[in-house]
């Protein structure tokens, strides 16, 4: 009997790039994780053949690609029972997750299943910073500019601190875009006074064209922030019951994988019945007694 592998000549045959595959519903389908290590020709060698393939033709494909087992059973030579064992593997080795994730600014709580697909695998503690959205390749746009006065303010400022570097009006309008984008950059006006003031030569012929000169020179670099986490919340690839990702290990639930569900312990015994009556009675009688009179 043939064993559960494939054979080289199959295996080879599911690294060529799908010609057609057919595409999810908009906003659904296959989503990449971030930070993944480049394509490698032992990116999944570590797995059985068949898994392996599967793998490979996963991360051939673009994100929004239809990976349900359904639709993976039409196209590749394997049956859905076949599928949902391989997939499950991709699961536990850590190549796959089933959540569900907010639609950012669409106005509305809505929330879309996604499958999350890492060639690099990824470890429980991975996947639960990543359902939490710790994400550090991901980056912020820069900060907006601040208001124009700030930076014509300093300019016009520059002559108390250096008589040498005196600006007209028009100079200070002129040169205020580049004051701004300092400020953008998180510059502090002792930032920019030092960095224009400093080691002055002992004449300035031209304080616009100096001033202009180190704006330009000494320009720090641009910020850059993470994101604003994305709401996301994993669920178990069984059931389909939402969890906290520590308790989704393997991408499957305690009940789904057969652990016994551990049961809370109350904070504090219950009351006996006769002190609940004793509370009760002061209770009654704190209500039934007439209110203190005060004086004036």
């Amino acid at each position: 009997m043939a064993g559960p592998q494939l054979s080289a000549a199959a295996r080879t045959a599911h690294m060529t790039p799908p010609t057609t595959h057919p595409s999810a519903n908009p906003g659904y389908g296959k989503r990449s994780t971030p930070g993944q290590q480049p394509a490698a020709p032992g990116d999944f060698a570590r797995l059985p053949d068949r898994e392996a393939a599967i793998a490979l033709y996963l991360d051939r494909l673009p994100d929004g690609a239809d990976i349900s087992v359904k639709t993976l059973a039409t196209i590749l030579p394997y049956g859905q029972c076949a599928l949902r064992t391989a997939l499950q593997c991709l699961r536990r080795t850590g190549h796959l997750r089933i959540g569900r994730e907010h639609v950012r600014g669409s106005g509305s709580a809505r929330w879309v299943t996604r499958t999350w697909f890492s060639r690099t695998p990824r470890d429980n503690a991975w996947w639960a910073a990543f359902a939490a959205g710790d994400t550090p390749s991901l980056r912020e746009e820069p900060a907006a500019r601040p208001t124009r006065s700030r930076a014509y303010i300093l300019l016009a400022a520059l002559r108390r601190a250096a008589p040498a570097l005196a600006l007209s009006a028009r100079d200070c309008a002129a040169l205020e875009p580049l004051a701004a984008e300092w400020f953008a950059r998180e510059a502090t006006e002792q930032d920019l006074l030092r960095e224009l003031t400093s080691g002055l030569p002992p004449e300035v012929h031209c304080s616009a064209a100096f001033t202009r000169a180190r704006l330009i020179s000494k320009l720090p670099p641009e910020p850059v922030r993470l994101p604003k986490p994305a709401l996301r919340v994993l669920e178990c690839a069984k059931c389909g019951a939402p969890a906290r990702p520590e308790a989704l290990a393997f991408g499957e639930c305690t009940t789904c994988r057969g652990e016994p569900v551990p049961v809370r312990q109350a904070n504090r015994a219950p009351l006996p019945p006769q002190r609940v009556r004793a509370l009760a009675a002061e209770a009654r009688a704190a209500t039934s007694r007439p209110p203190e009179r005060t004086h004036a």
